[in-house]
This record gives structure tokens, C-alpha cells and sequence, in this order.
């Protein structure tokens, strides 16, 4: 499911530690916990005080429209796991995430996302991003 557009993207890494509450009753993370890792690192590459202080000043804020995932391997308890992001601006509207997820040594990620986000307003209706926030994912 390759997506044109991501090859000048800058990678950004967050870890994230697997704890036994991700897991099912095999220790396998829970799949929908990866949509929770993937969110968690866009956070990171945006900013949490950023964020809130879009919603604070301007009530600017982001929803998930689609989200693709495959998943290729399991990630299981006590695992450490790297999650790797890069971000595209599709419109001044969208932002298209291609998100893995990677285990120390793998030869592949374990999971894969391609995440579309949009930026709303109060109201939930599309709103343009402010152009400090696309200068800073490098639009």
C-alpha cells in the first residue's frame, strides 16, 4: 500500500514500551493498541503543548478521517518498539501519516498505518491549518 509523497518526509522515532496491559490473553499486543502508539508519536512530532494551545487560543483540533493498517508480525509483552513517522500535507485541510511500527532487529515493521487526519474546528467543520504548524511539519 505504498503512497507517493514520502520519500523527502523526515522520519520522525518515538519508543514505546509494551506493557501486559496491551496484550491479549496470548501477550500479544491488542491490535487496536496500535492506533494508539501511531497517535501517541504524532503527538510527539506536533507537540502536546502545541496542540493544546491550538484548541485553547483558536479551537483548532485534528480527527482521524481513514485509517489503513496491516499487521505483519505480533508484537508481544516487554517488548521495545519503535514507533517511525513521517508526515505529508495534502491540503491545508489534511495531513496524510505513514506510521510503522519496528522491533529491535526486524528486517520489516511489525505494523504498518497510513493515517488521513483533518483539521477541524469547534463546530467539526473543516478549518485550514495554521501556517505555523505546516511550516513546522515541512510543508
Amino acid at each position: 500500500m505504498p503512497h507517493p509523497g514520502f520519500e523527502h518526509a523526515i522520519e520522525h522515532s518515538f519508543t514505546v514500551q509494551i506493557y501486559y496491559e496491551d496484550t491479549d490473553f496470548s501477550g500479544v499486543v491488542y491490535h487496536a493498541n496500535f492506533i494508539k502508539y501511531f497517535e501517541r508519536a504524532r503527538e510527539q512530532v506536533i507537540g502536546a503543548g502545541f496542540l493544546k494551545q491550538l484548541w485553547q487560543n483558536q479551537g483548532i483540533g485534528f480527527a482521524v478521517y481513514r485509517c489503513d493498517m496491516v499487521c505483519n508480525e505480533g508484537v508481544e509483552f516487554a517488548d521495545l518498539v519503535s514507533v517511525r513517522s513521517k508526515v505529508v500535507i495534502e491540503s491545508k485541510y489534511r495531513t496524510l501519516w505513514q506510521q510503522e511500527i519496528w522491533r529491535d532487529g526486524g528486517t520489516r515493521p511489525a505494523v504498518s498505518g497510513y493515517i488521513e487526519m483533518v483539521c477541524l474546528n469547534q463546530a467539526r467543520q473543516l478549518t485550514p491549518m495554521p501556517t505555523v504548524l505546516m511550516d513546522n511539519l515541512g510543508a
